[in-house]
């Protein structure tokens, strides 16, 4: 299966003039949870993601929350093992809530929905600093640059988004309207 041809499929490929949740601008967006709402196309997809991490005892399979969590969900069914979800604290970081704990010392694997710059994933690190992380896995990446990252990273799929500083932005500088879609806070326009 196709990461890339389901998120077409699902309509979940915008384009226009973007805000990303990084803070940086793009014209296109990608809308995951157009492929977030379909467990039978996620299921397959998360199935294929974890298929590189199989013979390395992973004990847990850690998201962010939001799409992260539905990803992770799936991935940990798909290896047996259990899900943990890294929700955001008020101080801009993540962490464990609801009684969850990862054991030290634990296999663990960071999986999330799309990659643009890190920030989601770096922000999972600090809670992931007592576990064995045997790899890090995304469905779609669009970074443009490497992403200092402390294990392994896995993506579907690659593509290349272009992205911009908002003073560096084509789109701005044309006057074009400005979407804010995302889950790091502000309305859609």
């Amino acid at each position: 299966m196709d990461v890339l041809e389901e998120l077409r499929k699902a309509g979940a490929v915008l384009h226009g003039h973007f805000e990303l949740s990084s803070g940086l601008h793009s014209e296109v967006y990608f809308e995951k949870f157009r492929l977030l709402e379909q467990p039978e196309v996620l299921r397959p997809l998360c199935r294929q993601l974890v298929q590189p991490f199989l013979d390395l005892g992973i004990e847990f399979v850690v998201g962010p929350t939001i799409g992260g969590a539905l990803v992770a969900y799936e991935a940990a069914a798909a290896l047996g093992v259990q899900a943990r979800y890294l929700e955001r604290t008020g101080a801009g970081g993540r962490e464990l809530r609801r009684g969850a704990v990862i054991p030290d010392g634990a296999r663990a694997l960071l999986v999330d929905d799309v990659l643009t710059t890190g920030l989601s994933l770096q922000e999972c690190l600090p809670i992931l600093a007592h576990a064995r992380l045997m790899g890090i896995a995304v469905l779609l990446s669009r970074t443009e640059h490497p992403v200092d990252l402390p294990a392994r990273l896995h993506a579907l799929a690659t593509l290349q988004a272009p992205s911009y500083a908002p003073s560096e932005c084509p789109m701005c500088r044309e006057g074009v309207p400005i979407t804010k879609p995302g889950s790091r806070g502000g309305p859609t326009s």
